[in-house]
């Protein structure tokens, strides 16, 4: 065994793996026994892959060997549980596909094993990627590892908290309104939702199809950078996916902010915040004007509908990709006197209480009669916002603001769906107008409670395909402050 640690980033190990001073076979080996050690307390993984995960790497050793060049080398690799890989349990959080079995591999899952690296495990998510605590997974409890006591954020809390458990070095989640993003800035991790169509959705299992988009969750920008280049470009698979070119973003990063010009919305209502997490925030804008950006105002006047816009059209869309979750053709049957009853058992012992809330909800919304009046409605005022986006980038080449509006909170602290739903705030804008977006960690605060202090993230967003301005912008502003590494994660101190 070598002295590998596994708090080392995807690039370092690439590298090393890459020159020979490490092996595939041993990182993995490393990365498995911390999932045996601590994964009991995390409840990062509903499916760890611990056969598939080593012959990978045996293979990844060989092809090394052989003189082939890989980006991601040995790097050990979380899929959140919505995207297909071959011969995998493939859940999507949902006792209706507890027991399906993929049959083929997500385009950018496959795109990044090709790229050398090795999957550690399927990771818990909200059902269907419905949530933004990670509370509504219907297979099992995922805990932050900074406060096994508070949620890891949704719907992708399986992916960050594997890796801000140290149980993979990187991980793939999937943002519909923000689910990758929140769930980064709760567990101290850099989460990127790339343009949507940049990265194929060959694979994922679809919540809302015009806003679902695949990104990477990481402990650095570099390492965002270096997952993003691995999967994106065109797929002839996926309809949606565009083709034109993708200009590489870890050779674009950036050591200050000079010549930039950050914009702060106005209307972003500040109050959900609360004093302390404001100061927070107010604090990050003058790190990025130190960093030497210079700060200005802009304006997006239909941002307050962002979050009525998209609980119309989201859940629109989810009532008409999960009628295909029927018995017949996947997962769950529940046998009943004829088709119909069939239908409505399985379903009825199929979903969990979030996914059937947004089915209704869709449903009502596409209804005839309301159609107009809802689901019409919603679509132009999505192209509203995308609008007041473009007009602001006319005045500023990137936009700051908080990834989410607390900090990571107590399991059942948000009992009403609404109070739920105003965590998106600040990420659902971004995904209605099919921005690139990030969280980077920008800070540390003690919620009421006496709890440990615990992570923020700053959200960039930047225009459509300019992933490469977003991605070195944030990586200038995470070398400069160092958040990222004031606190550890607290999982061994807490028994399971």
């Amino acid at each position: 065994m070598s002295d590998f640690s596994i708090e080392r980033g995807a690039a370092d190990i690439a590298r090393a793996v890459t020159a020979g001073s490490l092996s595939a076979a041993d990182i993995v080996e490393a990365v498995l026994s911390r999932v045996d050690a601590v994964d009991g307390s995390v409840g990062a993984y509903l499916t760890p892959l611990h056969d598939l995960a080593r012959g990978t790497a045996a293979n990844v050793d060989a092809r090394v060997r052989a003189g082939e060049r890989l980006p991601l080398a040995g790097v050990p690799l979380a899929v959140k549980d919505n995207m297909c890989l071959t011969g995998t349990r493939t859940t999507a959080g949902s006792k209706i596909l507890e027991h399906w079995v993929a049959p083929y591999t997500a385009t950018a899952v496959a795109r990044l094993l090709n790229a050398g690296c090795v999957p550690i495990g399927k990771a818990n998510l909200d059902e269907f990627a419905m949530g933004s605590s990670c509370e509504n997974s219907a297979l099992g409890v995922t805990r932050n590892p900074y406060d096994l006591s508070r949620v890891p954020g949704g719907s992708s809390g399986g992916s960050a908290a594997a890796v801000a458990a140290l149980e993979a070095t990187i991980a793939l989640g999937s943002d519909t309104g923000g689910s990758i993003r929140e769930p980064a800035a709760f567990c101290n991790l850099v989460g990127f939702k790339p343009t949507y169509g940049r990265v194929s959705r060959y694979g994922l299992i679809a919540f809302a199809s015009s806003l679902d988009q695949i990104g990477p969750l990481t402990r650095s920008v570099e390492d965002a950078a270096l997952t993003y280049d691995a999967m994106a470009g065109f797929d002839t698979m996926d309809a949606t996916s565009l083709d034109r070119e993708v200009e590489p973003s870890a050779t674009a990063l950036r050591e200050d902010l000079r010549g930039l010009r950050i914009g702060l919305v106005r209307q972003f209502d500040t109050k959900l915040l609360g004093t302390d997490v404001d100061a927070i925030y107010k604090k990050a804008y003058d790190d990025l004007a130190a960093c030497g950006a210079e700060i200005v105002e802009v304006t997006l006047p239909t941002a307050d509908y962002g979050l009525a816009t998209y609980y119309l059209i989201a859940p629109a869309e989810c009532s008409s990709n999960l009628s295909r979750f029927d018995g017949v053709r996947y997962g769950l049957r529940v046998e009943a006197k004829d088709v119909q009853a069939m239908y409505e058992e399985t379903r009825a012992a199929g979903f969990g209480p979030e996914v059937k809330r947004r089915i209704l909800i869709g449903t009502h919304a596409l209804s005839s009669g309301y159609y107009d009046a809802y689901y019409v409605r919603a679509q132009k005022a999505r192209t509203l916002i995308a609008h007041d986006f473009e007009k602001a980038f006319a005045g500023c080449d990137l936009i700051a603001c908080p990834a989410a509006s607390s900090p990571a909170f107590a399991f059942n602290a948000k009992s009403d769906p609404y109070s739920m739903y105003m965590m998106d705030y600040y990420t659902i804008p971004m995904s209605l107008a099919g921005l690139p977006a990030l969280s980077v960690p920008c800070g540390w605060v003690t919620p009421p409670g006496g709890s440990a202090p615990m992570p923020l993230g700053l959200q960039l967003c930047a225009p459509l395909f300019a992933e490469p301005l977003l991605l070195g912008a944030a990586h200038a502003y995470e070398r400069a402050t160092k958040h990222a590494t004031q606190h550890s994660p607290r999982v061994e101190a807490v028994s399971p």
